[in-house]
């Protein structure tokens, strides 16, 4: 895939999901700084897009990502108490990443494969799959998963963490051991990402 440093009208649409025309009518209000080129045709540095993006709390599409040369991370937990905490840790940690939350397995499915990201972070006990669950759909014949799946549980059967084994996932902390083992365990996960 290549990057651009210049998003047009139309990809900036596709990733705001909204139409050209008020791309066009952002750029011209000042609201999302952009130019014209000499053909009168609007373009978006990506950093600025990136600045307008996070502003609103929208997630980074991956080719922006890409261009800038940061992660996506997905963070899955139903524990909304929880979850709030390890993104704000998550973000004190300053790792570069952009973090999107889920709070069940669907969703957790939708946000992968609308950001691509790098890692995700799963707790097992979801209210809809589990995390085997989650990865075997991410598995499934036609689709490609190119993220490291790290699991955070409250404490595993060996038959589940054997199932997890087996699709593919290193990593399995609990959350008994603190915040601080989870986001090494973060930060582990995508350096090694990094490497490879």
């Amino acid at each position: 895939m290549t990057t651009r440093r210049y998003w047009g009208t139309q990809r900036v649409a596709r990733a705001c999901q909204v139409t050209a025309a008020t791309v066009a009518h952002w750029i011209d209000q000042g609201l999302l700084k952009g130019h014209k080129t000499p053909t009168g045709r609007r373009r978006v540095e990506a950093g600025e897009l990136a600045r307008f993006l996070r502003s609103r709390e929208m997630a980074l599409p991956a080719d922006l990502r890409e261009a800038l040369g940061s992660d996506a991370v997905v963070v899955v937990d139903d524990d909304g108490t929880y979850l709030t905490a390890l993104i704000a840790t998550l973000e004190r940690a300053e790792l570069g990443v952009e973090v999107v939350a889920a709070s069940n397995g669907v969703d957790a499915l939708l946000e992968i494969g609308r950001v691509r990201p790098s890692l995700i972070v799963l707790d097992f006990r979801l209210p809809d799959l589990d995390a085997g669950q989650v990865i075997e759909r991410l598995l499934e014949p036609g689709r490609e998963l190119d993220a490291e799946v790290l699991v955070v549980t409250g404490g595993i059967a060996e038959a589940d963490e054997q199932r997890l084994r087996d699709v593919g996932v290193k990593t399995i902390v609990n959350k008994s051991e603190g915040m601080p083992v989870v986001i090494d365990a973060i930060r582990q996960a995508l350096r090694r990402r990094k490497a490879a």
